[in-house]
C-alpha cells in the first residue's frame, strides 16, 4: 500500500469514528436497558473504540508489510 492510499485510509477511518462516536448515532443507544449488566450505550461506546483501533492497526501493519515485500 502506497502513502497516499495509507492516509486516505486513515483518514477514511478518522471520519468512520467522528460519525460513530457522535451524538446523533450515539442518542439512539442511550437507553435504560444494560447487557450483562453494561449500560447500552457504555458498550457501544467501547465497541466503536475497540473496533477503530483494529482497523488503525490493520492498515498500519498492511501498509508495513508491503514495504518489507518491496
Amino acid at each position: 500500500m502506497k502513502a497516499k492510499a495509507k492516509s486516505q485510509y486513515l483518514w477514511g477511518l478518522f471520519l468512520l469514528g467522528l460519525c460513530l462516536l457522535n451524538y446523533p448515532l450515539l442518542s439512539v443507544y442511550n437507553i435504560q436497558e444494560k447487557w450483562s449488566g453494561i449500560p447500552v450505550l457504555y458498550f457501544w461506546v467501547f465497541f466503536f473504540w475497540l473496533l477503530i483501533i483494529i482497523l488503525t492497526y490493520w492498515i498500519i501493519k498492511k501498509t508495513d508489510s508491503s514495504k518489507n515485500a518491496q
